[in-house]
């Protein structure tokens, strides 16, 4: 609102019944101006009694009738015009002059530092707290650099309210407010009295008139308000003359139309043309696309098929090679179980010695029980065998570290079988059937443990015993060194058992070798398969890849369809609309009655308004729109059809 020229534009009827007239003009000669407003003179001598009237009730009624006179002349001539009106159009001035002098009226003075002030800008300015639309006027108007004055500000909100068309719905507000206008107005007031809402009412019939005025430039601060009752005085030659005005105006905007049409003629038949070529060039691309995707296409599906049956060879080479994967570990678990068989019987032999040294055991110790009675020769005897039985224990360490190596190595015999594939579960129950075993004879070793143990609890007692029993070793001792020799033959038995002992553990070891070697050569075997079936998930990768290629080449192809179809569509609307162009012509007043659109008959609350790029005559609300023509850059009134079309054009120019 505040920028260089301010311009509002709205509905406005161009022909039409105008309202009758509702009073009589009063002479210029009856009225005189004074600092209340307009007053009938008296005559010198008159007699003021209870008959005559009040002065400020005829101030009033002068001002509503001029009011009346202006408003009526300034609907009139606008209509006549057929145009939107400038600053410089005199009833519209008139107009503004009438209703300064309506708002001064009873305005009371306010006294202030320096001067006395009585301006109307107080009582509009009050508009704004009454109407919250009306700060945009007041804001506009303070921002307006020009004004220095308050009644140049009043002037410029009352053109600014005129534009806007709100100028009865401000005033109305004020009306109603009495309280509030008792502040800056007399109670025998124009605004505080039936003449003000009488007026009200009135400028509600300016709200037909479209009004663009420059506010920024003009002087609004030193202009003189004098009403020009010429302007309302009418002769026949001059409504003659208005009504020869009007037809030349009317022949006038039928070229200016009929120009304006054959040059947007022109223009939509350049496009028209210009966009043909262009489409006819992108049909041949397309068809020359077309065909080069249906060849790519044909290439595809012929390297499809060869994929597809390189990929059944492959299927099928890599099931004959798992069916003799297959039978080739049946085999080798099958040799697997035969030599753990064998080595289960190996197992048994040993436990059968084991328990025969067992047995020989206790009897040494219930004859070593016996033989403790002597005390010299047995202390030899029972040195010789302290050597002995150390030497065994030396063995049996020996033993037990070959026991733990055996247990070391079946558990990662265990771990290596556990990581391989579903089809080798036998064989990892087999190995837990093996340390089963295994345990079973650490315990049996234990238990040789604790035999010793109380072997040597036993060599305890007998060395206490050794005292009492020296006589009876000394008659003895003929007969136990026969018994040691004996033993001696015994030991050497045990050695010759240990020396097959170890024997039997190195061929253990032999066939855990075999075993092991048995495992990697499965294991490469696995891994040979696992790459096969890589090979195999990468193909059938590609494969989907090439089938996606196929799908998004194949929906490339219906929307090339889609957009020629589209384009075809596009080349027979625009035809239609130059055919629709060419038939356009400004259609007369008298010719329409009804609203092409709503045919809703014409009236004098209903009126009739041109279409500025169809030239047909519409109603207000079906003509409520405003849009830039080739014509003119300024928005324009046209139809909703046009609009509607309008639009479509634009938002199909668009890239």
């Amino acid at each position: 609102m505040g920028g260089d020229c301010l311009g509002l534009r709205g509905s406005r009827g161009r022909h039409g019944n105008a309202p009758p007239p509702l009073f009589r003009p009063v002479p210029a000669r009856v009225l005189r101006h004074s600092g209340r407003g307009l007053e009938v003179p008296r005559r010198p001598g008159a007699r003021t009694g209870p008959a005559t009237k009040d002065p400020t009730a005829v101030e009033r009624a002068n001002l509503l009738n001029m009011a009346k006179l202006s408003i009526k002349g300034l609907i009139e001539s606008a209509l006549s015009f057929g145009r939107t009106l400038d600053s410089d159009y005199p009833p519209l001035q008139q107009f503004f002059v009438v209703m300064e002098h309506c708002l001064k009226h009873g305005l009371k003075v306010r006294k202030s530092f320096l001067s006395y002030n009585k301006t109307i800008w107080g009582p509009l300015e009050l508009v704004e707290k009454l109407y919250p639309e009306a700060e945009e006027i007041g804001a506009s108007v303070r921002d307006l650099p020009g004004l220095k004055t308050p009644l140049g500000r009043a002037r410029a909100w009352l053109r600014l309210a005129l534009m806007q068309k709100k100028m009865a719905d401000y005033l109305r507000c004020l009306i109603i407010q009495r309280d509030l206008l008792s502040e800056f107005y007399e109670y025998h007031a124009l605004m505080m009295e039936e003449e003000g809402a009488v007026i009200v009412g009135l400028l509600v019939g300016l709200n037909v008139i479209d009004a663009n005025l420059c506010v920024k430039g003009e002087d609004l601060d030193s202009q003189v308000g004098v009403i020009d009752f010429s302007m309302y005085l009418k002769n026949e030659e001059d409504i003659g003359n208005k009504e020869r005005n009007v037809q030349i105006a009317a022949i006038l905007d039928q070229k200016n139309y009929v120009e304006e049409l054959n040059r947007q003629l022109n223009s939509t038949v350049s496009s028209l043309h210009s966009r043909v070529d262009s489409l006819e060039k992108s049909n041949t691309k397309l068809i020359e696309e077309l065909a080069i995707a249906k060849n790519n296409i044909i290439k595809l599906q012929e390297e499809n098929h060869q994929l597809r049956n390189e990929n059944k060879l492959i299927l099928m080479k890599t099931q004959q090679h798992i069916e003799v994967t297959k039978v080739d570990v049946e085999t080798e678990l099958q040799t697997y179980k035969h030599s753990r068989q064998g080595l289960d019987e190996m197992y048994n032999e040993a436990r059968r010695q084991l328990r025969d040294e067992s047995q020989l055991r206790q009897d040494v110790e219930n004859e070593l029980a016996v033989q403790v009675s002597m005390k010299h020769e047995i202390e030899l005897a029972m040195k010789l065998l302290e050597k002995d039985i150390h030497e065994k224990q030396d063995t049996l360490i020996g033993l037990r570290q070959q026991l733990e190596e055996v247990k070391a190595i079946n558990i990662e015999m265990y771990q290596k079988l556990q990581g391989s594939e579903d089809g080798l579960k036998e064989k990892n129950e087999i190995i837990a059937r093996l340390e089963e075993k295994t345990n079973k004879i650490t315990a049996a070793m234990r238990q040789l443990e604790q035999r010793l143990q109380q072997a040597e609890k036993a060599q305890m007692e007998a060395e206490d015993e050794d005292e009492k029993y020296l006589q009876e070793c000394l008659s003895k001792s003929d007969s136990l060194q026969k018994q040691i020799s004996q033993k001696e033959k015994q030991l050497v038995q045990l050695e010759t058992d240990l020396k097959i002992e170890k024997e039997w553990r190195q061929t253990l070891q032999e066939d855990l070798q075999k075993e092991k070697d048995a495992l990697s050569h499965l294991r490469n075997e696995t891994q040979q398969i696992i790459s096969l079936k890589k090979e195999f998930l990468n193909l059938q990768d590609e494969n989907q890849q090439l089938k996606k290629i196929y799908h998004e080449q194949e929906q490339a192809l219906q929307e090339l369809g889609n957009k020629l179809s589209e384009s075809k569509l596009k080349i027979e609307d625009i035809k239609e609309a130059n055919k629709a162009l060419q038939g356009l012509v400004w259609l007369k007043d008298k010719e329409a009655t009804h609203c092409k659109l709503c045919e809703k008959e014409f009236s004098l609350s209903k009126r009739k308004h041109h279409c500025r790029n169809c030239g047909e005559i519409f109603c207000n609300a079906c003509s409520d729109n405003e849009l830039p023509l080739p014509s003119s850059p300024k928005p324009v009134r046209v139809c909703d059809s046009c609009h509607a079309l309008l639009i479509q054009r634009c938002s199909s120019n668009l890239p």
